[in-house]
Formats: C-alpha cells, sequence, structure tokens
C-alpha cells in the first residue's frame, strides 16, 4: 500500500493541516505540516518527498475552505486538538481597572501555612504575582497563620511556600508573617473601641444570633467606650475563658445579610491548649481573618486584591472597618471557582490521605500538590499559561488533566531528548540476520545536531542471531508468521510464541515491505545494552522494564520522552533507573 492509501497517514496529515490552517488565517503552511508529521511519526523520515507530495495535496484541499469551515471540521472530529494549539497563542491578561489612582500596583498572595500548596493555589499566586510584575509593581508574600487551633500552621509548611513560590518563578518581592504582628493589631483594635465603632460581647451565640437574625442590637452594643476597654482588658489578660468573649465591628443591623452584622473580629484561643508553632503561648486573643486581612490590606498599600468570588462577603464586612478608619478600600476582582477534574484538591482531604497513610507523602503522584507536579515533571511554565489563558474572569471554570498536559507538552516536545524503554520485557531472537547492522537513532526527530544513540548489532553463530528485549504488550496481538518491524533496523517474522521467549527470522531491511506487509512498529532494546527501570504512573503504579544503555548518562530531574510510552522526568540514577510519568 502507498502512502497515498494510507487512510489513517491522509487522516493525520489532515488534522495538522487544518489545526496550521487555523493559526494562519485559514491558510496551511507545508513546511510545519511536514516537520509535525515526521515528529509524530519517525519512521516517515525516509519517505519525505513522498510525505511532502501527500501534505502539499492536503492542504490544498484544507486551504479552499473558509476559516470557519476549517474551525467546524475540527470542533467536529478532533475536539481536544483545539486545547493542544491554543497553548500557542499568546495569551495576555485583561488590564486592571483604576491603576491610575495608585503610584504603584501592589498585589499579595496571603497563604494559611497548614498545608503544601496545590494545583489550586495556582490562580492567586500566578494572577498576583503577573499583575504585579505586568504594572512594574510589587507582589507581596503574607502568611496568614492568627488560627492555632482550627487552622494550625505547621512549621515545615513557611518553608515549602517560599520554596514553591520560587519554583513557580513568583517570588515575592517582600514578605510578612501576621503571627508578628498581633500588637499592631491590638493597636487598630482598641482604636476602634475608643472611637465606639466595635464592642466586646459576651453575650452567648444562640442569643446573639437571634438578635441578628432579628435586626436587633445586644446589651453589650451600648455600653461606653470605657466600660468597652475593660471588657478587652479582661480578654488579654485571661479573666473571659475562651469563646466567652469576642470583639466585633458595629456594622448596619439592617443590612440585607445577617454574616455582615456586627461581625467578629478579635475571638481568644486557649494558649495552653493550643499554642502557637511560631510564638507559642505568647497571646490568647487573636484576629479573624476579616481584621488581620483588612488591616494589613491597608498598611502594606495593597492597590488590587484579587481572590476568589467566595470573598464577595467578607469585602463587604472589610468595608465597614475601612469606614470606620476613613481608609479607601482597595481594587477587588473575584475571580469564578477553578475545578480540576480528578485533581485533589481539597486541603482537609489531602492532610486526612497523609495521616492515615494512603499518600506516600506530599509528592506522592495521585496529588496535585507542587511538589507531586514537580516530581512528575509537570513544568511552572506550562501552569502560568494555563492560568493566564483562564485569566481572572468571574465564571466558573472547569478544566481536565488534559488540559494542562496540552500547555507541558508543547513546553517538552523541543527539548526532551527521546530514549527506547521496554515495558514489561520479553526475549526476543532474531535469526538469519544478514550482516552487522549498525543504528543510529537520532536523540530528537528533527533536531539531528542533538546528536544519536547508536547500538550495533552483531549476528552470532551459525544461525546469525542476535537477542533483544521487546514489551510483551507488543506481542499481544502477534501470532505465529506475523511480521513486525523494529524501528529504525528492520523486519522480523514471528516464528514461535512463548510467555517469555519469542523466536523470530530476518525477513528485510525496507521501511517500505513492512507498510506492504502492514507490520506493527516496535521498539527494542538489545540484550546487554539495558539498564533496568522503574516508572512511577499518577496512579502510584509501576511499570517496570528496562530502558536503553545511553540512558545511564542522564542526569536526576531531567525530562526525556521514551518513545511510543510518554514524557518522564528522571529521579534517580544508579545501577536501576527511576523515573516519574508526566504524561504522553
Amino acid at each position: 500500500m502507498s502512502l497515498k492509501e494510507d487512510i489513517e497517514l491522509r487522516e493525520l496529515i489532515r488534522k495538522t493541516a487544518l489545526l496550521n490552517a487555523i493559526k494562519h488565517a485559514g491558510k496551511a503552511q507545508p513546511a510545519p505540516v511536514i516537520r509535525k508529521i515526521i515528529g509524530e511519526k519517525p519512521e516517515l523520515r525516509t519517505e519525505v518527498k513522498e510525505i511532502s507530495a501527500l501534505v502539499s495535496q492536503i492542504i490544498r484541499e484544507v486551504n479552499t475552505l473558509s476559516l470557519n469551515q476549517q474551525k467546524s471540521l475540527v470542533e467536529e472530529r478532533w475536539p481536544e486538538s483545539l486545547v493542544k494549539e491554543k497553548v500557542e497563542e499568546k495569551k495576555q491578561l485583561p488590564p486592571l481597572p483604576n491603576v491610575k489612582k495608585y503610584p504603584q500596583v501592589v498585589t499579595r498572595f496571603s497563604p494559611n501555612p497548614d498545608c503544601v500548596l496545590h494545583l489550586g493555589s495556582a490562580r492567586a499566586i500566578i494572577l498576583c504575582y503577573e499583575y504585579a510584575h505586568m504594572y512594574k509593581g510589587k507582589f507581596i508574600l503574607r502568611f496568614e497563620d492568627t488560627d492555632p487551633k482550627l487552622k494550625r500552621p505547621v512549621l515545615e509548611f513557611y518553608d515549602t511556600i517560599r520554596e514553591d513560590l520560587a519554583w513557580l518563578e513568583c517570588k515575592p518581592d517582600e514578605e510578612y508573617i501576621q503571627s508578628d504582628r498581633i500588637p499592631l493589631y491590638y493597636e487598630y483594635a482598641e482604636r476602634l473601641l475608643k472611637a465606639g465603632k466595635a464592642y466586646i460581647c459576651t453575650c452567648l451565640p444562640e442569643l446573639f444570633r437571634k438578635k441578628i437574625l432579628a435586626k436587633q442590637s445586644c446589651d453589650c452594643r451600648h455600653l461606653p467606650p470605657n466600660e468597652q476597654m475593660e471588657r478587652w482588658q479582661h480578654m488579654l489578660d485571661g479573666y473571659y475563658n475562651e469563646g466567652a468573649a469576642v470583639l466585633r465591628i458595629k456594622t448596619d443591623l439592617d443590612h440585607p445579610n445577617p454574616a455582615v452584622r456586627d461581625w467578629p473580629a478579635l475571638r481568644i484561643i486557649n494558649p495552653e491548649k493550643y499554642p502557637h508553632p511560631r510564638v507559642g503561648s505568647k497571646y490568647r486573643v487573636w484576629p479573624l481573618y476579616n481584621f488581620s486581612c483588612g488591616i494589613d490590606d491597608h498598611l502594606l498599600g495593597i492597590t488590587h486584591i484579587i481572590r476568589g468570588k467566595e470573598h464577595l462577603t467578607n469585602m463587604v464586612r472589610q468595608k465597614y472597618m475601612y469606614l470606620h478608619f476613613g481608609w479607601q478600600y482597595p481594587e477587588a476582582i473575584h475571580y469564578g471557582r477553578l475545578k480540576i477534574t480528578g485533581a485533589y484538591l481539597s486541603k482537609s482531604k489531602i492532610v486526612k490521605g497523609i495521616r492515615e497513610g494512603l499518600y506516600k507523602g506530599w509528592d506522592d503522584p495521585r496529588l496535585a500538590t507542587f511538589a507531586a507536579l514537580r516530581r512528575r515533571g509537570i513544568t511552572p511554565e506550562a501552569i502560568k499559561k494555563m492560568i493566564i489563558a483562564v485569566g481572572p474572569k468571574s465564571s466558573d471554570v472547569v478544566l481536565s488533566w488534559e488540559n494542562l498536559y496540552a500547555y507541558n507538552r508543547k513546553l517538552l516536545d523541543p527539548t526532551a531528548d527521546r530514549y527506547f524503554f521496554v515495558d514489561n520485557p520479553v526475549q526476543l531472537t532474531v535469526k538469519q540476520i544478514p550482516k552487522v547492522y549498525v543504528t543510529k537513532l537520532p536523540l530528537h526527530p528533527e533536531k539531528t545536531q542533538r546528536g544519536f544513540r547508536e547500538y550495533i548489532v552483531t549476528p552470532d553463530g551459525y544461525e546469525k542471531l542476535a537477542a533483544f528485549w521487546v514489551s510483551k504488550k507488543d506481542l499481544e496481538l502477534s501470532k505465529v508468521g506475523k511480521i513486525l518491524r523494529l524501528m529504525e533496523l528492520f523486519n522480523i517474522k514471528i516464528e514461535k510464541l512463548n510467555p517469555f521467549c519469542v523466536e523470530s527470522s530476518f525477513v528485510s531491511e525496507s521501511y517500505k515491505e513492512a507498510k506492504k506487509a502492514k507490520a506493527p512498529l516496535i521498539h527494542w532494546i538489545p540484550i546487554g545494552n539495558e539498564i533496568p527501570c522503574q516508572i512511577v504512573m499518577p496512579d502510584a503504579t509501576l511499570a517496570e522494564g528496562f530502558a536503553e544503555s545511553a540512558c545511564k548518562k542522564l542526569k536526576p530531574n531531567s525530562i526525556i520522552q521514551f518513545e511510543r510510552f510518554g514524557f518522564v522526568r528522571i529521579d534517580q540514577v544508579n545501577s536501576k533507573l527511576t523515573a516519574y510519568f508526566t504524561h504522553k
């Protein structure tokens, strides 16, 4: 069968040409299409002339269609390819509002150090960082660690968060830790109490809730400032037990949202029972989120708050406090929820899985933590590109792992060297090999200047025999008499099939004959030129077999592609090669 008659190949060319046409205003370009086809099917390198003619013919057909017709065809037949092609588009963030009001744009990322960061954190980090640098402003890291009871900070996570930001290339210009700023929060709490804008409430929670739902004030609200200050001092000196008193910010009791009415700003946490990992039992009164966050956003000069729309009510609460102080509230951008199907983005579930031994560590490949993504070979640039493409839109967004993989694949494909890996290996013997074969396999199909891996296949004995490792799955559908092609080498015919050993004979060298016989292409490693290899898959299972001996020179953290298997990140190189699977 000629290449022109190969329906599967024609479909691949048509898809590639259509995608290229969409990128170039409806007119596909032959050269990139040919490179793409040869890259996906390196065995066609010897057929470049025929491939070029076929590509030119199909491009002529594609270019007669309108751009809308081209898009409709791709959406109908290959919708997933549009996601991949969007990676190449240069995405930019929309401008920030009211930038000219401020001498400098200042943004912040404010994590609670009670867990490691994960893919769900990426949106806040990257948007805040990118906007700050877009306007030559300042990006602040602020640890919100003022809840030693329910969201207990963990010392190690301060450093892991810093490391994750450095890996994402979103290093902050300044850093603050809220547990260092408690006296400052006390100062502003006292200002509000003295000004009659806040009060110490000692009501039972049930009574207060009943009053607030009825839009009524409790008796505590009307005590004069001197009595409020006395109660405040009792909170600080231990007169009140945990839960017995709380500082509340006065708001409009007629506000339609009960959650806004006289919201709690500071509360008591038993320091002996819940010591803070950084400051120990030094404080018993701790600010709640809206108070510490609101105070810091003003004092640190934050001009643009970029966060999820679940904080809309918090903005309303904080605006009352800003009004009391006479401050101007920053610009607020609230984006919609971002969901990654199949990804565990719940911190509580991640922590629970670690504690129960379900996950081996924070970098377990089943997790979407930055540590796990880093170990698998997901690049920070791919994460950035995906987040920038999504942007700060207010609507909810649902993505899949494949969206992230598409961005990562585009980054890895030009840089990752190619090697062979034989999964679940079976010994293959080939007899009647007519000569010594010297095979040079390029490290990259489109960049031959990178170099080659060279293997010499020398037939031995009167049977002129050589032995190889091949993957068991490549032989599962084979039968006696079946023709196979060892990639970039020669064609063989199966003579005998056993579970762990296959016997075959040399047929021919020509790839054209393999095409004519519809021979499957399989990869191989000469026995004696292998290194044991273990690949940790995304579901934490192991793929075990042999990698070619050229992999012994690889360095940890390098990302390569095992042909017909996928991209992997090299984790360890010693007597055994250990790698983590990235994606196809």
